[in-house]
């Protein structure tokens, strides 16, 4: 049985018999172990890595590496696989998909945009059933493909990238890495900045403690980061700053502003305890940050597109408790 590569195929039919899979140009250049992860998603990763291991999935009759990246015409061989059954799959509830649909800020064939909101994860795990990429597939039944072009932490809000197609997720991901894709954030942060600490070049490293809990540090052998704040409003106790990325790492924005001085208020794994009380006694329930501003042109349609976040009711209302200095 020969089919070319569908999300849509069917547990019964993915795991009754052998079949065949004919890989479109779409996936041209992902590797085999990532493939199959997403199109056996009811099979557990370990086994997917046995299967592989074990030359049961072959390429175009031969055995592959677990790094081996598909070409567009690869004949694959799927196994029969036996599994246990499995409680019905969680799905989001209505309020989640109300959420989602009505923060949608840009949408064409290729790719959204949306104002994701604090406290939902971009995907699921650790725990979390289902993030924001996961209740967009639902609502989108029609784009099975949809895949994060990028991240935000759980905590924070504003624009974040979808793509609907593999071809658009390799354009995407290849202008970030040129640094052809404009991000700027508003962030609240503790103090005043002085002018000549507003651009922070230092290299930062990513650890992951005994707990499991990541944390990014700044570190001479770290991966180089630039990030450039500027002042937007000032009040007596903080600052409201524009930071615009040059490089996307991991926590970049809030470890940058620790670095200075002027940790973001509200952040409870890099900021000042103190001066999170006092937001907090002032109605601060959250992270303050917000992806304000993504602008990017995709090389294929040379659209030019630049998406505003408007900053979140609850953040520009607590900005109005601030006293002005």
């Amino acid at each position: 049985m020969e089919l070319l590569y569908d999300f849509m195929t069917t547990d019964k039919l993915i795991h009754s018999k052998v079949h065949y899979i004919t890989i479109d140009p779409d996936f041209s250049g992902q590797r085999i172990d990532n493939f199959l992860m997403t199109y056996l998603k009811s099979v557990p990763k370990t086994h997917v890595y046995r299967l592989l291991r074990k030359g049961e999935v072959r390429v175009n009759k031969k055995r592959i590496a677990v790094s081996y990246r598909l070409q567009a015409g690869d004949q694959l061989r799927i196994p029969p696989l036996k599994l246990a059954d499995k409680k019905t799959p969680y799905q989001p509830g209505k309020r989640s998909l109300e959420l989602l649909r009505d923060r949608v800020l840009y949408e064409d064939n290729d790719f959204l945009i949306v104002n994701k909101p604090s406290g939902i994860p971009v995907h699921g795990g650790s725990g979390v059933n289902m993030g924001v990429v996961e209740i967009l597939r639902t609502l989108y039944p029609k784009c099975p493909h949809l895949e994060l072009a990028h991240r935000l932490d759980a905590d924070t809000s504003g624009c974040l990238v979808l793509a609907k197609k593999r071809r658009v997720l390799r354009e995407l991901h290849a202008l970030m890495r040129e640094g052809k894709v404009h991000k700027a954030y508003l962030a609240l942060t503790k103090g005043r900045w002085r002018r000549e600490d507003c651009r922070v070049e230092v290299a930062l490293v990513k650890n992951q403690l005994a707990s499991g809990e990541r944390i990014v540090k700044v570190h001479p052998e770290g991966k180089a980061s630039l990030t450039v704040f500027n002042p937007v409003e000032t009040f007596k106790k903080a600052t409201l700053v524009e930071a615009i990325l040059h490089t996307g790492r991991t926590h970049q924005i809030r470890v940058h502003a620790r670095y200075r001085g002027h940790p973001i208020a509200g952040d409870e794994k890099y900021g000042d305890k103190e001066f999170n009380k006092t937001m907090r006694q002032l109605g601060l329930k959250r992270l303050f940050l917000h992806a304000h501003v993504i602008e990017f042109t995709l090389p294929e349609s040379e659209k030019p597109i630049r998406v505003v976040a408007p900053l979140e009711e609850e953040l520009a209302e607590f900005l109005t408790t601030q006293d002005k200095s």
